[in-house]
């Protein structure tokens, strides 16, 4: 709840504050006085609030502000840019300096800016996509373009929007603080004074800095960071009628050669020569000058917003004694003025009567509202809308989404969308990896969106390196409704197994050879085409069929009735079809390392035939699933729970339909499960059970480190036997390090089995594919 002061008991406050200052510092600003006296003879005394752009710097502005309101200051007018539009807009409507405080403490900038959406936004194949990729650039003419700014500011809007949501007035000079903010006409390099329509949206538009967010297309023209015009703009306060100016200026300063060692600081230094010489002329027009020390901090420094908001109380507070006599002209020498309060809404949600959309071409409304899943005439909380508002902005269809609502008679709202599509249909996608099993890799992905149809998309995955590979999808995405599906991908590896087991999965490899280890290539080619629906991006369900060729093979050894028209013994080689079902439910905070969350997926395959091979079938039927749960356990501790199983139903000899355990970082298919203390097939048979948790120490930023154990039952027939019931057979520890980078997970880890009794290293670098 926002305080309400009394001019009473400001009164009695700020004359305590100024006693106690001018007793201690001895400090008289005289000539501030004398001007100040002279104008609150002839005149009302009009306050203006000028406060400059700077990025995370102009979080020192709160800390100004806080001093302010503790001398007692009335401000008339706000006038700022970029991050002084940002702040000046919520103080505006209401705001108070301990509020914003509280806000921007427990804000994560670099989210906002990175437009950095909770997983629980992206559907299942969005988040696939995204677990993937390191790196998307726009192809189309066949042209690599790179982005206008590293994000389209939809989280930054969706923060705003939220915060002002109570403020309703279409004209920003009817706020409870008349304000305004400046941007940049982009394709005319003229200032743009912004004092109506939507608050979120203008100060979204004045904070766009250049090549950190992209351009906003404002009034059918692109805009951005006013700072590039008008970093201050004091005179259009002047304009407005303020006759005593308060500054706060965060601005850049000019650099020594010291600091000038890379071109990025050169261009910046550039950049900043007719800004710094416009103050020149804009800090004489300023009658209180409040100049916090922010030199040691960058633009982006947010995660140092206390030590900024301090600073910039401390500069505030150099004025004090001028800040104090304003503030006692203010109220002792012309009439005390009526001002309307606002009190920053609380209300958790909004019943939203109609909505409405505009801006949309290639994407209908039903598909906006699936995607939105909202309903007029029901009450929606600001966390759905900003869900659902997630949720289509994930889809990379539209570059952004703007959003008001207005009030009717019977106090319900209607909410108005301006979606603005992506006209960008062509992506080239990059991705690096390395783990133990596939070893290093490059992938190269051509993706395109409404290749047929307005909801679909093309994706192929090219995979170069040590073991060559591809993936490809077809997807049509329908919402709510069923979605349909083609997959297709060619995969193989090899690695090095023990020859006995080798023996246990084929007649062709003689036990009795004097070989430890042979090399076995693998390779698995599938094809599916599915159907699937979804609730609420949690859980989806599917069906579909698939047709799977397997081989497995080794040129370690070769079989003496073959050698002269082979030159590898094929351990297994079959060519399946089967109609396949799944069920899965999700919500895991992240795919690698989660907090919290809880994962559920349970596959069936029905095996009816077999193409191309002299191979008879027996049908027969696999089934598979896993659960996992993730607790936080303190404020940097989270603990996850993994169990899983899988059996074979039916008599079917099919060795390389086995469920195999062991190794860790590698992109898993069909039945390779990972498990600590054991190399890459190490264990196999037609049915297991596997139970695990990871303890996770989240110790700073992106690190973690991860305490791991896991333990199986595994084995032919492991459930009818009843080894179900009896300790596991199998167990392995880890200790490891984990790093969340742009371009996926980094895991080193150590491990140990108690039946090996041996120590072996993985290691896995980037998104798995």
């Amino acid at each position: 709840m926002q305080k309400q002061k009394s001019y009473t008991n400001t009164t009695k406050k700020v004359k305590l504050l100024g006693l106690f200052i001018l007793i201690f510092s001895g400090v008289y600003a005289q000539t501030d006085l004398a001007e100040l006296r002279e104008i609150s003879k002839n005149k009302e005394i009009k306050v203006g609030l000028v406060l400059s752009g700077g990025g995370a710097k102009g979080l020192a502005h709160i800390g100004a502000i806080r001093v302010l309101e503790d001398a007692g200051v009335q401000i008339d007018y706000i006038g700022g840019t970029s991050m002084g539009a940002i702040i000046g807009g919520l103080h505006a409507v209401g705001y108070s300096a301990d509020q914003l405080d509280s806000i921007f403490q427990v804000t994560d900038f670099n989210k906002l800016i990175r437009d950095e959406l909770p997983r629980e936004a992206k559907t299942f194949f969005e988040r696939e996509q995204a677990d993937q990729y390191a790196l998307s650039l726009p192809f189309d003419g066949f042209q690599i373009k790179t982005p206008s700014g590293l994000s389209k500011g939809q989280n930054v809007f969706n923060f705003l929007a939220r915060l002002t949501q109570h403020a309703q007035e279409e004209k920003f000079s009817e706020l409870p603080i008349p304000f305004f903010c400046v941007s940049t006409n982009l394709e005319t390099g003229e200032e743009v004074i912004l004092d109506r329509g939507s608050l979120a949206l203008a100060m979204s538009i004045s904070g766009a800095i250049p090549t950190v967010f992209r351009p906003i297309e404002y009034q059918w023209q692109l805009h951005t960071d006013g700072g590039v015009v008008n970093n201050y703009p004091v005179e259009e306060l002047k304009r407005r009628g303020a006759n005593f100016i308060i500054g706060v200026d965060v601005q850049e300063d000019l650099h020594g050669r010291e600091r000038l060692s890379s071109g990025l600081e050169v261009m910046a230094q550039i950049s900043n020569f007719s800004t710094i010489k416009a103050m020149r002329k804009k800090k004489n027009l300023t009658d209180i000058y409040i100049r916090p020390d922010i030199d040691s901090y960058s633009v982006l420094d947010f995660d140092k917003g206390r030590q900024l908001i301090e600073n910039g109380a401390i500069a505030a507070k150099i004025h004090f004694e001028s800040l104090y006599h304003l503030a006692n002209a203010q109220l002792n020498n012309q009439p005390q003025k009526k001002r309307k309060i606002w009190k920053p809404s609380n209300n958790d949600s909004i019943e939203v009567n109609d909505i409405h959309i505009a801006g949309n071409q290639n994407y209908k409304r039903n598909y906006i509202l699936g995607k939105l899943r909202m309903k007029a005439q029901q009450k929606t909380s600001f966390t759905d809308l900003n869900n659902g508002l997630n949720n289509l902005s994930s889809t990379g269809n539209f570059n952004r989404i703007n959003y008001t609502t207005t009030f009717n008679k019977n106090g319900t709202r209607d909410l108005h969308l301006q979606v603005f599509e992506n006209q960008q249909k062509k992506f080239l996608r990059f991705a690096l990896h390395y783990d133990d099993l596939y070893n290093s890799a490059i992938l190269v992905n051509y993706t395109q969106k409404n290749i047929v149809l307005e909801n679909d998309l093309f994706s192929i995955d090219l995979i170069g390196g040590d073991n060559l590979r591809y993936k490809a999808s077809y997807y049509i995405d329908k919402g709510r409704y069923w979605s349909i599906g083609f997959n297709s991908r060619f995969n193989q590896f090899a690695t090095d197994v023990d020859a006995s087991f080798v023996g246990q999965l084929s007649d062709n490899i003689d036990p009795n050879q004097n070989i430890n280890q042979l090399r076995i290539v693998n390779k698995d080619f599938t094809n599916q085409f599915f159907i699937e629906s979804f609730l609420r991006n949690k859980f989806r369900f599917g069906t579909g069929i698939e047709q799977k060729f397997l081989e497995a093979n080794t040129q370690t050894f070769i079989d003496s009735d073959f050698q002269n028209d082979k030159k590898e013994t094929i351990i297994e080689t079959s060519n399946l079809v089967s109609n396949y079902a799944y069920l899965e439910f999700d919500t895991m905070d992240h795919s690698f390392y989660p907090s919290q969350g809880f994962y559920f997926r349970s596959d069936l395959n029905i095996y009816w035939g077999s193409i191309a091979t002299n191979k008879s079938l027996n049908s027969f039927s696999i089934a598979k699933g896993r659960m996992a749960y993730a607790q936080p356990i303190g404020k940097k501790f989270s603990l996850k729970l993994d169990s899983e199983l899988g059996f074979r139903i039916g008599n079917e000899d099919m060795a390389g339909l086995n469920f195999f355990l062991g190794g860790y970082g590698n992109y898993a298919i069909n039945n390779f499960r990972p498990f600590y203390g054991y190399n890459f097939l190490s264990l196999s048979g037609d049915s297991y059970i596997k139970v695990g948790g990871d303890l996770l120490y989240n110790f700073y930023g992106a690190n973690y480190f991860i305490a791991s154990a896991n333990f199986a039952n595994l084995q032919n027939s492991v459930f009818t036997s009843g080894e179900w019931f009896s300790s596991p057979s199998f167990s392995g520890y880890a200790l490891g390090y984990g790093l969340d980078t742009f371009f996926g997970p980094i895991d080193i880890k150590a491990s140990y089995s108690p039946e090996v009794e041996d120590f072996i290293w993985y290691a896995s670098l980037g998104y798995r594919f």
